[in-house]
């Protein structure tokens, strides 16, 4: 069984790129207005009606393993009990692989029936702890909102009418996927089984065994290759093929936990040198924003190396983009010739058109 990180706090596990992209969130004009509005319309009994459909609760007699699991999970993370009961563990039945954690003042985590026939335990270990801590973390309400944003999409909701949509979905979507990094680290302490965390994106992004092998390694390499590789044209159509959706890509999420792993920090939190509850500092924002700059660095991610405007020049970039792309499929023959790039050529239509 894992050891107890005793009154570890979330500071301990968030990703630099998580913190930035939430403050940055928080600056957006109108983004309290749009949380007020979806909350007051919502409601927590309206969100847990949203989410939990026909959804089980485990408990001490409703499989019963996986409440062990999830009692040895809280027991890890040192689940904060003053008067607080533990979140609710929901069992979903879709063959979607997936998982979340969901509510404003009582959050819940809901798990799908497919990961459980696609993870073994520990695996299944490693996404419990994930979504427990996001629910440590305080931000579910803004997590719930992104689900409801995408769950109806920003036009169907007439409450928001007033915003500036596209800027701030963008916005919502990138500190969604920044705040998986976080998760996917309070997974790897919540399970402390390196290996089984990372097979959990193996078997996420391509399924189970099914009798054959499943190589960890190549799989690694796989993830180094998507994201190191290609010129710079190559890195834009990763962001736009990654702007509106939810969570990262699965080579990704575990090249980057991976890194993380070998960096050492991991084994210090484990040797016990971590911040504990109660201890947390505020940290300037221009210390978030340099630790998330130092990670696009690392990355090499030339589309996103100036990570502090990141949320605010997400609208502009791509729609530059597009209008780049655009503008190149209109031009006529009479046209004057554009500049030898430096890249390969755009191609002559949007991207997805």
């Amino acid at each position: 069984m894992p050891s107890q990180l005793t009154l570890i706090s979330s500071v301990t596990w968030e990703h630099p790129a998580d913190r930035a992209a939430l403050r940055a969130l928080r600056a957006l004009p109108g983004f309290d207005d749009v949380v007020r509005r979806i909350a007051g319309v919502f409601g927590e009994r309206g969100v847990r009606n949203l989410f939990l459909g026909d959804a089980v609760l485990v408990g001490p007699t409703q499989r019963p393993a996986l409440y062990a699991i999830y009692q040895d999970v809280l027991q890890t993370l040192d689940w904060p009990n003053a008067g607080r009961p533990a979140p609710q563990l929901y069992v979903a039945q879709t063959p979607i692989a997936n998982a979340g954690a969901v509510g404003f003042d009582q959050p819940f985590i809901v798990i799908s029936s497919g990961t459980l026939e696609l993870l073994d335990r520990d695996e299944q270990r490693f996404v419990l702890a994930q979504q427990l801590g996001n629910i440590m973390t305080g931000r579910t309400t803004y997590r719930t909102i992104a689900l409801i944003v995408l769950f109806f999409g920003m036009s169907a909701l007439p409450l928001l009418a007033s915003i500036a949509l596209l800027p701030f979905q963008l916005a919502l979507l990138e500190w969604y996927r920044k705040s998986e990094l976080s998760a996917d680290r309070a997974g790897m302490l919540g399970t402390q089984d390196p290996r089984a965390s990372l097979m959990t994106f193996l078997k996420l992004a391509g399924g189970k065994q099914e009798g054959d092998t499943l190589d960890l390694d190549a799989y690694l390499a796989q993830a180094a290759e998507y994201e190191m590789g290609g010129t710079a044209w190559e890195s834009i159509l990763k962001a736009l093929n990654t702007a509106l959706r939810e969570h990262p890509f699965h080579t990704v999420r575990a090249g980057e936990l991976h890194r993380w792993q070998q960096s050492g920090a991991y084994g210090t939190i484990l040797g016990g040198d971590y911040i504990r509850r109660g201890s947390e500092a505020e940290r300037p924002f221009r210390d978030d924003m340099r630790d998330a700059s130092d990670y696009y660095k690392e990355m090499a991610k030339e589309a996103t190396d100036a990570v502090g405007g990141v949320i605010n020049r997400a609208a502009d970039a791509f729609r530059d983009a597009f209008k780049a792309a655009a503008s190149m499929g209109d031009a006529g023959p009479s046209a004057s010739p554009p500049p030898p790039p430096s890249e390969p050529p755009a191609p002559e239509q949007p991207p997805g058109s």
